[in-house]
């Protein structure tokens, strides 16, 4: 049987772990000011060769989004982020 103390350090490396990877996954996803549509036609106006499919954004699927943008514009995925932010 395992001693109480193991019990109670496994318990906090897991709360420690679940707290780390939920700060980075906030830290990670984009800041968008106004709505999404409002943000996606400053970015068509910008670089008119994307299309809706490209600017297609699903929550919790940022990466997806920006690693289209990736392809399309060149630009890696912090340039692009920063980007979008700053819309």
């Amino acid at each position: 049987m395992e001693p109480v103390e193991h019990k109670f350090l496994r318990g906090t490396v897991i709360v420690f772990l679940v707290t780390c990877l939920t700060k980075l996954i906030v830290m990670t996803s984009l800041k968008i000011k106004g709505t999404w549509n409002e943000v996606k036609g400053k970015i068509k106006q910008r670089y008119a060769q994307l299309t809706d499919d490209d600017l297609t954004f699903a929550e919790g699927k940022e990466d997806e989004m920006l690693g289209r943008l990736q392809k399309r514009l060149g630009k890696n995925k912090e340039e692009l982020r920063k980007e979008i932010e700053a819309l």
